[in-house]
């Protein structure tokens, strides 16, 4: 199935025309590119935030739920193993967990293998809910890329890892 945009100019090539409109002498090159990534993220958080509404919770929640389900038994790990697989900052992580114990569907004790450390483990109410919201997120998530090919998916996975790695070890310079 191919997908024709009648328009073919976004917001991100609305911005860039005032850019180079009114600073011609700037490369906006990398806009092209960074303007459609972040105003995708909006797109994207939107639309999962959506989904996980109709089961009642906030899509950063369904990612922890989620994220310690796929661990696999016995669905634990430790809030530095979470945050390494997240976009969330340990204050905001912490925040967070706080949140979803409260709700039922994590818990949080004290790690046997250090006595200093935490594990944040799912509970039953929160195994149930990921049996019922990760298929229906996935869904989600094939339906957004669904116009493009297996072949463009495979080209744009590799261009963001590219983008994602590169970046990534600049940051840490």
């Amino acid at each position: 199935m191919s997908y024709v945009v009648e328009d073919e100019r976004d917001i991100a090539d609305a911005g860039i025309g005032l850019w180079n409109e009114e600073r011609p002498e700037i490369d906006t090159s990398g806009k092209a590119i960074t303007g459609r990534i972040l105003r995708l993220n909006e797109i994207i958080l939107d639309r999962m935030n959506e989904t996980t509404q109709k089961f009642g919770v906030k899509y950063s929640t369904y990612a922890i739920i989620a994220t310690l389900r796929a661990s696999g038994p016995p669905y634990r790990m430790t809030p530095k193993s979470l945050q390494a697989t997240l976009l969330i900052t340990s204050g905001g992580l912490s925040n967070l967990l706080r949140r979803i114990e409260e709700q039922g569907y994590v818990r949080r004790s004290i790690d046997p293998q250090d006595g200093r450390g935490v594990i944040v483990e799912l509970t039953p109410a929160g195994f149930n809910l990921s049996e019922e919201a990760m298929p229906v997120q996935a869904e989600t998530e094939r339906n957004m890329v669904r116009m493009l090919s297996e072949d463009e998916q495979k080209t744009l996975v590799d261009l963001l890892r590219r983008m994602v790695l590169v970046n990534s070890m600049d940051a840490r310079r």
